[in-house]
């Protein structure tokens, strides 16, 4: 589903270089030296009615972006869309992009949306951004003028500065060729649908999505290839599969002379490999070139989302904290109107709401409340330290805030975030506290509270909640078995015992459909002892 949508407002942002020595000149990437310049103040605030219109917003656009330059935000240029709320649904059930391939989970979870939405269950964001150049920001047509103002501060110019500035975005996506590549795919499984049928690409594309989450590189930097440069290397690689003889099928006998037992203790690969769709894609022997291309189109897609999965308490906490200076620094200005203020702190005061544990609407800790106190906090420590905090962050009592703020956002993830910034004043502010829940005993322990003796292992276990190493199976491609029947070996290592979910059975069929053999599931062993053995998959029928 991708419907019409309304006519774009756009804006280059960030167009106008500083030149050097000049009031406000940045550092390389993008953080002023000196202190924020003051704006021009208007006569009469921007007009407020309930009702907006394309003018109206662009004229709001307008001092938003002149604002957020003078913080320094840099950020892609940007792509404003209004869209309907069953659009936004739309978005909701697509992962927010633009445009994609077709399959009968989007459907699924497009229909269940709706249904949710229609009886009141639910809700729909005021906005949804998509990592692009240009940055895509869309804008729900119900939204009033006040939130409009909110959503393009929030958006066009938090998550906008945040996907160009993010260490893990600048390593891991490429927001100038998203739009291209997902036009590349959706054309790709339509034409495979039309040689092969819609239930073979839509059962194929059911397991590739299965392993989605294992289908990510972790640790090495990808290279960036262009739309062109993809579709060469695809026809090169159809090409050389023709050609040559996959390793796989390598199981000649060794000639007169050689070490014929070598071969036997070799493990293929020699080194583990994380991404197992990465793995199925470069050496599973029987796959046709359609089926390889689909799964490559599923874990770079997959890939691209990584970062997110990352950052959501930075990224959210950022964007949250720049409207909210944005907009209070048009209020201090003249541009704002008391109704617009009154209304967009009435929408924050929402989004940042903490329940209390115990509270039957706590659903854990709220992202956007985290984030956005760690940055005010972030803030105080630079402006207003007290000893406490000179003592936990010395390199940072008294220096310049925005500097501060700005390597904050970009050389860290929300692990690494929370356990470097998380600071004892916001502890307590929070009221954290830390439960530890053994299996074996029949009550919970609280293994740590915002005092003296609990500050470090509070912050240590709230980070470790956001390390995906500790959310999701640390599972790897750990052997073929190249002299047999060459069934593949996934091996699990657990995390403090953690054993696998119920379902992995069914996850491991998807690896034998998309690795044409049978496929086995071991957990690694502790202190010196063999592996286990958890599930075994024969090979497919068609296999």
């Amino acid at each position: 589903m991708n419907p019409s949508r309304y006519p774009v407002l756009a804006r280059r942002a960030g167009a106008h270089p500083w030149k050097p020595g000049a009031p406000g000149e940045r550092h390389p990437r993008g953080v002023p030296r000196a202190p924020l310049p003051a704006g021009k103040h208007p006569t009469h605030p921007l007009p407020d009615p309930s009702d907006w219109s394309f003018e109206l917003i662009e004229r709001y656009h307008a001092v938003i972006a002149a604002t957020a330059e003078r913080y320094g935000l840099d950020t892609y240029p940007n792509q404003l869309e209004v869209i309907s709320a069953e659009q936004m649904m739309d978005a909701y059930a697509s992962t927010g992009m633009p445009v994609g391939y077709r399959h009968w989970s989007f459907g699924k979870e497009f229909l269940a949306i709706e249904r949710r939405y229609r009886r009141g269950q639910m809700g729909l964001a005021y906005e949804m951004v998509i990592n692009a150049n240009p940055c895509i920001s869309y804008l729900m047509e119900e939204n009033s003028t006040a939130m409009q103002a909110l959503v393009i501060a929030h958006a066009a110019y938090g998550h906008n500065s945040f996907f160009k500035g993010n260490y893990l975005f600048g390593m891991w996506t490429d927001a100038g060729s998203i739009i291209d590549y997902l036009i590349y795919a959706r054309d790709f499984v339509a034409q495979c649908e039309e040689r092969h049928g819609l239930d073979t690409v839509e059962q194929w594309l059911d397991s590739c999505h299965a392993l989605a989450n294992l289908g990510v590189d972790r640790y090495h930097r990808p290279s960036k290839k262009s739309l062109a440069r993809e579709r060469t290397e695809r026809e090169q690689r159809e090409a050389y599969v023709q050609q040559q003889v996959n390793v796989l099928w390598s199981t000649l006998p060794a000639r007169p002379g050689k070490d014929s037992a070598a071969p036997e203790s070799e493990r293929f690969p020699k080194e583990p490999e994380e991404n197992i769709l990465y793995f199925i894609e470069k050496n599973a022997p029987l796959l046709e070139p359609w089926q390889r291309e689909l799964v490559r189109i599923v874990r770079k897609i997959a890939q691209y989302f990584y970062p997110q999965r990352q950052t959501q308490v930075m990224n959210e906490g950022w964007a949250t904290f720049w409207h909210h200076t944005l907009l209070n620094t048009m209020y201090d200005e003249g541009w704002l109107t008391d109704g617009v203020m009154i209304e967009w702190l009435g929408s924050l005061t929402n989004v940042i709401y903490q329940p209390p544990a115990g509270h039957p609407a706590y659903s854990g800790v709220n992202p956007y409340a985290l984030g956005f106190a760690m940055y005010r906090d972030i803030r105080r420590i630079c402006q207003n330290p007290s000893e406490e905090d000179r003592r936990w962050f010395p390199d940072l009592a008294d220096t310049p805030w925005l500097p501060a703020l700005h390597h904050a956002m970009q050389n860290f993830k929300d692990e690494s975030f929370i356990g470097q910034y998380l600071s004892p004043r916001l502890m307590r502010e929070l009221r954290l506290f830390a439960i530890h829940d053994d299996p074996r005993e029949r009550e919970l322990l609280v293994s740590a509270i915002h005092d003296e003796d609990g500050y470090r292992a509070l912050r240590q276990t709230l980070s470790q909640q956001y390390d995906l190493g500790v959310r999701e199976p640390n599972i790897q491609v750990w052997n073929v078995n190249l002299r047999g029947d060459r069934c593949l070996t996934l091996r699990h290592t657990p995390y403090q015992g953690r054993p696998l979910a119920e379902d992995a059975l069914e996850v491991l069929k998807h690896v034998a459909r998309l690795w044409g053999f049978g496929v086995q599931l071991e957990s690694a062993g502790e202190g010196g002892e063999p592996p286990l053995l958890l599930h075994g998959v024969p090979a497919p029928a068609n296999g």
